[in-house]
């Protein structure tokens, strides 16, 4: 049995604890984009969201004291360096969404595998509703925006994930492009991932087939070898008999 470290550990048992918090902050992120609030509803969810955030920043310090090198993992992760911190200098909310599709993804990820139908339709509802939630935060109010509702920011997620792009719906601010870039590269690793998934799947199977019919063939060579041994035996001793009932010849 192999021997978990102590950050194997701690990511084993944050995973699900960071998914909720994940949730939390989807939640709290879809009433500040589509409720709109003002005053103090709106610095509590604010407050809410970057206690979510804050959560996340945690984790990565940790995970970070916990490394056997860390100078090897923190080359290694240096994307989710600059997830965590460049909210941190400025409030862009639209960064903060990039960890929580990974954290989802990876608790959702790990119950579901196997099931590459539920996988895949749990990671694009996921990817769709997120991308919706950040096109309409940053596009809604600007002069000449396509995308003024979120049925016209779901519309354009969907025709963009699947590499559709009618053209009616698209961005015209920079962080809205960022989104389209970050939807058509997360639409085609989804893809990937089921394709892989699909064919690791595959070969599971003809792997375990072809691991049954070895045994199956192993047990049927056993138990000819077992008949062959047995009809020796009966033919010797019939042999022997016969032998023993001849007379012997006269001298």
């Amino acid at each position: 049995m192999i021997k978990q470290t102590w950050g194997q550990r701690w990511e084993q048992r944050t995973e699900w604890p960071l998914a909720i918090v994940a949730l939390i902050f989807l939640a709290v992120y879809s009433v500040q984009v589509l409720g709109q609030p003002h005053g103090r509803e709106a610095h509590d969810l604010d407050v809410a969201s970057w206690v979510a955030w804050g959560m996340f920043v945690v984790d990565y310090l940790v995970r970070l004291s916990l490394a056997p090198d860390r100078r090897q993992w923190f080359v290694r992760h240096l994307f989710d360096l600059l997830v965590v911190a460049l909210p941190l200098m400025r409030p862009l909310r639209l960064l903060r969404l990039v960890v929580l599709v990974g954290a989802l993804q990876k608790a959702i990820g790990n119950v579901v595998r196997g099931r590459i139908l539920l996988y895949t339709i749990s990671g694009v509802i996921l990817l769709i509703y997120v991308a919706s939630l950040a096109i309409l935060d940053q596009e809604r109010g600007h002069p000449g925006a396509k995308i003024q509702s979120f049925g016209e920011a779901v519309w354009w997620a969907i025709s963009t994930v699947t590499t559709v792009g009618y053209g009616d719906q698209y961005p015209i601010t920079v962080p809205g492009r960022v989104i389209a870039v970050l939807l058509m590269v997360g639409g085609i690793s989804l893809i990937g991932v089921v394709t892989a998934s699909l064919a690791s799947w595959i070969v599971q199977r003809v792997a375990e087939t072809d691991t049954a019919n070895q045994a199956a063939t192993a047990s049927h060579i056993e138990e000819l070898r077992a008949e062959i041994q047995a009809l020796s035996q009966e033919l010797r001793h019939e042999l022997r008999a016969r032998s023993a009932d001849q007379p012997s010849s006269p001298r």
